[in-house]
């Protein structure tokens, strides 16, 4: 599997804080700290793009 770098943007909020993907709409996580945000992010990127595949390879047929 390649690695892939993906530049996503991290918020304070009142609770902990938040994070999204520009380039993945609705692609969104939230944490306590920011490594746990990030954490966070990483497995929402890999949700999103594995259900990204699963739709298109459903669409073929």
């Amino acid at each position: 599997m390649t690695t892939q770098e993906y530049l996503i943007i991290i918020e304070p909020t009142k609770t902990g804080y938040s994070a999204y993907y520009p380039d993945l709409p609705g692609c969104v996580t939230v944490g306590d700290t920011v490594e746990q945000t990030r954490e966070h992010m990483k497995e929402a990127i890999e949700l999103y793009i594995e259900e990204l595949m699963e739709n298109n390879a459903n669409e073929r047929f």
